[in-house]
């Protein structure tokens, strides 16, 4: 079943995102084949709550912060690691194993070209390792293109000036692991907006966001561009839901006075960092 799963997902990822999100209409000769790996996969008699659990469980987000992504797209050599329970905190899919991770392709994002009006551009998902990007490149000629690990980064900087979030993906289907670096907007991203919705299938970064107040001018535009709405302004300065945060670093970015920056949270799990997961540090 995990191989049919797998297929159909990668196969017709438009049609398999917008049904499940809902705001884009599948062909009609794939519309059964989608809509019928869902229901084998998510029994309607369950419980709602129980099946959102399930859901998370099979396909699930990790935070980056732009310089934890851009250590994942600059590797050199392949990598394998099992049973992350520190850093995914899921039963399944929690593996890294990069084949070939200079392999690397960017596809149009399937969450934005199911909506009217997207958020620009679209090329924002990043295919990485073998065998996710042959597939890839092989079935959507049209929507992806193969790039360096140089085009990688910049990809990844402009996405994060854009307020848009890093998300490393991890899929039950997607032989169990990690598979793909998402660049994710709120207004577009189905995964952050059935994260909003009681889904919890995203994962903070590791981090949190803290504010300095004797720095902070109260000009509110952290609290505008949190993906997450975990900041609000209060008495001129701001406040971080710290149960919220994801530690995505976006606020930090734009804070022209440096009265924010990112801090560990154990509390929030490991990072997804490269280096120490190398070492074993």
């Amino acid at each position: 079943m995990d191989f049919v799963h797998g297929y159909v997902y990668a196969r017709w990822p438009y049609a398999y995102i917008g049904l499940a999100k809902g705001d884009r209409k599948a062909p009609a000769l794939l519309r059964p084949l989608v809509a019928g790996v869902g229901k084998l996969l998510f029994r309607s008699g369950d419980d709602p709550a129980v099946a959102r659990q399930a859901f998370a469980a099979r396909y699930h987000g990790k935070v980056l912060p732009t310089s934890a992504a851009e250590q994942w797209v600059t590797l050199d050599q392949p990598i394998e690691l099992h049973d992350l329970e520190q850093i995914i905190p899921f039963a399944t899919a929690r593996d890294l194993i990069l084949a070939d991770p200079d392999h690397i392709a960017v596809l149009d994002c399937p969450c934005r070209a199911g909506v009217e009006n997207p958020c620009l551009p679209l090329d924002v998902c990043m295919i990485i390792g073998e065998p996710f990007v042959q597939f890839i490149l092989d079935h959507h000629p049209d929507h992806a293109r193969r790039i360096s690990q140089e085009e990688a980064v910049e990809v990844l900087r402009a996405e994060h000036k854009r307020g848009h979030v890093h998300h490393a993906f991890f899929k039950d289907a997607m032989l169990g692991r990690f598979y793909a670096i998402c660049n994710c907007c709120s207004c577009c991203c189905g995964a952050m907006q059935a994260h909003r919705n009681g889904t919890p299938m995203l994962i903070s970064s590791g981090y949190i966001a803290s504010a300095n107040d004797d720095a902070c001018i109260g000009c509110g535009r952290c609290a505008e561009v949190c993906p997450f709405d975990a900041i609000s302004m209060a008495n001129g300065i701001a406040h971080v839901d710290e149960a919220a945060c994801m530690g995505c670093g976006v606020c930090v970015t734009v804070c022209a006075q440096g009265a924010l920056a990112l801090r560990r949270a154990p509390e929030r799990g490991e990072p997804l960092d490269v280096s120490s997961l190398q070492t074993g540090s």
